[in-house]
């Protein structure tokens, strides 16, 4: 959630909230109502996207960003557009504001391009998934929401290659794991990104 992210000067929180909240067009102030308001609208999103009006075609940013309108466009006046602070997460600061739109070009070019439709089999669309997932999360383009949405990328290009959303539990569950395989990434590395792919892409049965 919000509260656990810096910004600059601009981020501006909701008031009473004690910086948990970003200011929000709801007034919510407590920052678990605010989590369930969130991800009541991100299952309405997963509805729109997987189930009513499928992307099998290539996607673009400007997908990403309708994507993030629609899913807190009602909660923030900044849904579905590049921010404008800086962010940091436990210390790990994402690519500055100011070369996010620049880094879009290139992701939209080196990736989105690339790798969508996802009509590969298998290890190819792991190893497609696992280079975008990374490059959206160092970009982090949007003030908030980006580890959401860069799951529903994932999810529809693993539906586009015929698999379906995939199992994110083992990522929750090792978070540390997941944290280093983006740290790889800054290397171009995106081995241990791959692995953690696989796992979500196989789950091991209970």
């Amino acid at each position: 959630m919000s509260g656990r992210y810096t910004a600059g000067a601009e981020g501006e929180c909701q008031p009473g909230s004690d910086g948990r909240v970003l200011r929000n067009k709801l007034a919510i102030a407590d920052s678990s109502e605010m989590d369930e308001a969130e991800l009541a609208l991100l299952h309405k999103l997963y509805e729109a996207v997987l189930l009513e009006d499928f992307p099998d075609r290539r996607l673009g940013v400007a997908d990403l960003k309708t994507w993030h309108r629609r899913w807190l466009g009602n909660v923030y006046d900044w849904a579905g557009q590049e921010r404008s602070v800086n962010l940091a997460k436990s210390g790990f600061h994402f690519a500055a504001a100011a070369q996010v739109p620049r880094l879009l070009e290139a992701f939209e070019r080196d990736c989105l391009a690339r790798f969508t439709p996802c009509h590969f089999e298998s290890a190819a669309a792991i190893e497609a998934i696992a280079e975008a997932h990374v490059e959206f999360i160092l970009i982090h383009p949007f003030r908030e929401g980006n580890g959401r949405l860069s799951r529903l990328l994932a999810d529809v290009m693993a539906t586009q290659a015929g698999h379906g959303p995939l199992d994110y539990s083992t990522w929750d569950a090792g978070k540390a794991r997941y944290i280093a395989a983006i740290h790889a990434g800054l290397t171009g590395d995106y081995a241990p990104m791959r692995a953690c792919l696989a796992t979500a892409w196989n789950p091991s049965p209970d």
